[in-house]
This record gives structure tokens, C-alpha cells and sequence, in this order.
């Protein structure tokens, strides 16, 4: 089989389906030699902020010189950015050879334990891959981000993972996860395994209620963070500068590469980890590799005067707005949107369009089964604004008309991290300036 061929059998194989037990995830993994049990495990869940404090966590690690594998989804563009290793995408030989090893698992056991073993889902199969290749490749470290959820994750079936983090909570998925914020904070809790540090966001104190008492529950020590424990010193166009003072630990003045002010609960929920993992990473690790993080597609300078931010729930574009208001008074903000339809696309539209001054906004449709399709979206646009719509059906005739209406502005690209991905690949194949 070809890497190809690969790739192709992966993606026929449902995204969306009922999950199967975190016994047969075990299962595989047991049969696969246990791989996750090679290397010390930094598991992170919650509903925005999650690969962001994953990047800063590998990056600290890898500045201390660590052999950190990075598992996250999803990918933007190729399928192996769900698996770095030291910074690197997995190549096209490790990627087969990982998929062939799972396979020929998934296969064996699936003919001996017909009544108990199913085929691997589209996740679950992934996931299974980069245990198998981060063990190959020789990680010390690997930080793990969940997928949906967080009790009933197939990345749950890891045991004994160093430090566990929940980040910050929002109304998603939730004819899966619960209607509540408290239910919602009770599926990611189930990742808190028995006497595992956990870091989390403390700024909802029914959030924080559940998390403290799963903690107690497993005998875990909790460090919760939150707003008030730092303060921003400086914010640039390309950077913001904060101290930050948890009571956990030493008071420190750090840096981010990023003009989004939501990285700054990122780092601080990242740096705690760091410390509550006692390995020996020294202040200067820490301060290096939070400031030379880079993560794709948040609040991401892609293209001079274009930014993309893959916020694509209600939570997340709020921050999104709140970072675009700092912009909007010396700028002219041109917007290019799109959504899935499992998302409240109606209210990610509404909070645009109510707390942002733009010129004029191009809606496009994911090129995804999950889309929605853009005259629906432009409709939506317009019941909430008198600015001028347009609507595209091709991402890369809605982004080059957005380009032209940009002028000497700011084009934000938002909504899902689909349309980011797809115009991520624009960039690379095309020539755009």
C-alpha cells in the first residue's frame, strides 16, 4: 500500500459515528506493544484554547531539549500535522509504517474477537497511529490533545498520563457533551486520573466546582487559573508582554508572539503545567519556549494585512471580536467567514456583526460534507447588518475577492477551522501578496 492509498482509506472511514468503547481503544493499544506506556504523557482537554496550550507545552518541553511528540486535531492542510515529532511533521514512510503496524492489529483482532472488537474509527484510528509512531520515533514526551470531549475520548485510554489540563468551557457539541457548562466541565473532568496534577481554567466558578470536586474525588492536586493573576505589560501589533503571578509559583514576566489576548490564559495555564510536572525545567525554559511558540491559524499573520483565526464557536469568536476592536479604529477590517453546521452559526454572525465596525464581509462554504452552504450564512449577515455581503461558493474565489476589498485594511478570516485550512493550501499552491 501506498502512503497515498493510506491517507485515502483513513478518510473513508467515518469522522462522525458513535464511538466505540475506550476498552477497544485499550485493546488495540495493548496489542500494538502498549506504546503509550513508553513515554510520559501531558493530557489536555476543554473547548477553546486546547492546541494552543499543547504548542506552548511542547515548545517549553522541546527548548529544555526534551524528545516531545505533539498529538492535536485537526489538521489544516496535510494529514501529519496531528503528529510532530520534535517539531517535525511525521513523514510519508513513518506515517505508512505506523498505519500498516495498526492495521494489521485492527485486522487480527477483529477476526479473532469478532464479538467484541470493532474497527477503529476515523479518530480512534489516528490515534492509535501516533502512539505507535511517537514510541517509534523515540519521545520522551508526548502532549496528547483529546478530540470530543474528554471522558469518553479515545485518547482517554491512556493510564497514567504526568499532568493533566482542562482549559477554558463553552456551549459545544452539545447533544454529546451535556446543555450546561457544568455538564460539559463533567465530560472533560473525566480525564483527572488518580493522583494527576490538574491545571485548569477557574474563571466560572460552576466550571471550577466540578473540576475541584473530580479532583478530590482521584486525589489530584488542582491549580486553577485565572484573569486576575496577570497583568499585561505591553501589546504590540506582533507581540504582547504580561507578568504573571499564580501564588503556585515564583511571580515572571513573559512574552508571547501573538496579538491575541485569549494566548495569555493559554500560556499561563501551559506554564503551570510546566512547573506541576516537576521534571527540572528551569525559568529560562519556560520563558524561551513560550515566546518562540507558533501555532497555525490563531490569530495567525498568514499573509501581510490577512489574519486567520479558527475561533468556531460562540466563546471563541467573542475573543476574536475582542481582539479585532483593538484594530478596527485605525484600520479598515474587511471579514471572510464561513461555519459548519453543527456550530450556532446565527450567533457567531450575530456577535460580529453587532461589536464590529467592518467595511464589508465575503461568506463562503467549507469544503466539507458539514457545510453550510453560503446564502444561508450571507442571510444571516444581513439580518444583522447594513454593510455591504457578498457570498462565494468557492474558498478561493471568496478569498480573492476579499483580498480586493481589503485595500491598505485588515482581512480576518474566521469561522471555522476548515476555512482556514482550505486557505492555508491557497497560499502555498498560489501566489498571492
Amino acid at each position: 500500500m501506498t502512503y497515498e492509498e493510506a491517507v485515502a482509506y483513513i478518510e473513508s472511514t467515518p469522522k462522525f459515528t458513535k464511538k466505540n468503547s475506550l476498552a477497544n481503544t485499550r485493546a488495540a493499544l495493548d496489542a500494538l506493544g502498549a506504546p503509550d506506556r513508553t513515554f510520559k504523557i501531558i493530557h489536555v482537554a476543554g473547548s477553546n484554547g486546547k492546541g494552543s496550550v499543547c504548542a506552548y507545552l511542547a515548545s517549553i518541553l522541546e527548548t529544555a531539549g526534551k524528545r516531545t511528540g505533539l498529538f492535536t486535531s485537526p489538521h489544516l492542510v496535510d494529514i501529519r500535522e496531528r503528529f510532530l515529532t520534535d517539531r517535525r511533521m511525521a513523514d510519508e514512510e513513518q506515517f505508512l509504517a505506523s498505519f500498516t503496524r495498526v492495521m494489521d492489529v485492527v485486522e487480527r483482532l477483529c477476526r479473532e474477537r469478532p464479538e467484541e472488537f470493532f474497527h477503529p474509527t476515523y479518530f480512534e484510528l489516528l490515534f492509535l497511529m501516533g502512539m505507535d509512531l511517537f514510541a517509534r520515533a523515540g519521545m520522551e514526551y508526548v502532549v496528547l490533545e483529546t478530540g470530543l470531549g474528554g471522558r469518553l475520548d479515545q485518547t482517554n485510554a491512556i493510564e497514567h498520563p504526568l499532568v493533566t489540563v482542562i482549559t477554558s468551557i463553552s456551549l459545544e457539541h452539545t447533544e454529546y457533551l451535556g446543555n450546561t457548562f457544568a455538564e460539559i466541565a463533567a465530560e472533560k473532568a473525566g480525564i483527572i486520573k488518580e493522583g494527576c496534577p490538574v491545571v485548569y481554567d477557574a474563571t466560572r466558578p460552576d466550571v471550577e466546582e466540578v473540576i475541584l470536586r473530580k479532583a478530590k474525588e482521584m486525589h489530584a492536586r488542582a491549580y486553577g487559573i485565572r484573569p486576575d493573576m496577570y497583568k499585561i505589560l505591553m501589546n504590540t501589533e506582533k507581540t504582547i508582554d504580561f507578568s504573571m503571578d499564580t501564588g503556585y509559583y515564583d511571580a515572571m514576566d513573559l512574552s508571547i508572539e501573538s496579538v491575541a489576548e485569549y494566548q495569555i490564559m493559554n500560556a499561563c495555564e501551559a506554564v503551570t503545567a510546566a512547573f506541576a510536572m516537576n521534571i527540572g525545567l528551569t525559568e529560562e525554559d519556560i520563558h524561551r519556549g513560550i515566546a518562540r511558540m507558533h501555532w497555525q491559524g490563531r490569530m495567525e499573520t498568514a499573509l501581510p494585512g490577512v489574519i486567520m483565526d479558527g475561533a468556531h464557536n460562540d466563546s471563541g469568536v467573542e475573543e476574536f471580536v475582542r481582539t479585532v476592536r483593538k484594530f478596527q479604529k485605525d484600520k479598515k477590517i474587511t471579514i471572510l467567514f464561513s461555519c459548519v453546521k453543527e456550530k450556532d452559526y446565527e450567533g457567531m454572525i450575530r456577535t460580529i456583526c453587532e461589536n464590529l465596525t467592518f467595511e464589508s464581509a465575503v461568506i463562503t462554504q467549507v469544503e466539507s460534507d458539514r457545510y453550510v452552504p453560503c446564502g444561508e450564512l450571507a442571510g444571516i449577515f444581513r439580518k444583522y447588518t447594513a454593510r455591504p455581503v457578498t457570498e462565494q461558493e468557492s474558498v478561493k474565489a471568496a478569498f480573492e475577492e476579499a483580498l480586493s476589498r481589503r485595500g491598505d485594511g485588515l482581512l480576518f478570516c474566521v469561522g471555522s477551522l476548515y476555512l482556514v485550512g482550505s486557505l492555508k493550501s491557497l497560499i502555498r499552491s498560489g501566489s498571492y501578496a
